[in-house]
């Protein structure tokens, strides 16, 4: 499995406040960011897989709504995400 719970907490001791800290804004950009990228790997090979493209199109949206509640709230934690995982050009 691509994504067991050592990676996960990997992700979540890397971009959250801590091993366990699943809730935060920065934590769930960076699990759905890692995910994304794993799905777009996957539809390069079987571009014919619908399911595995809509659920790709349904992570962009909440990765995209959590961005932007960070925009909105907490400017300087936006930044930091942003520059860390490298979303913006």
């Amino acid at each position: 499995m691509y994504l067991d719970q050592a990676k996960k907490q990997e992700i979540f001791g890397q971009y959250g406040k801590a091993t366990t800290d699943t809730g935060s804004a920065e934590s769930q950009i960076a699990l759905f960011t890692y995910r994304i990228k794993h799905l777009t790997e996957h539809l390069k090979q079987n571009h014919k897989d619908f399911n595995t493209a809509r659920s790709l199109t349904k992570m962009v949206g909440r990765r995209r709504k959590l961005l932007k509640y960070l925009y909105v709230n907490d400017i300087n934690r936006y930044r930091a995400i942003v520059k860390a995982l490298g979303l913006r050009k």
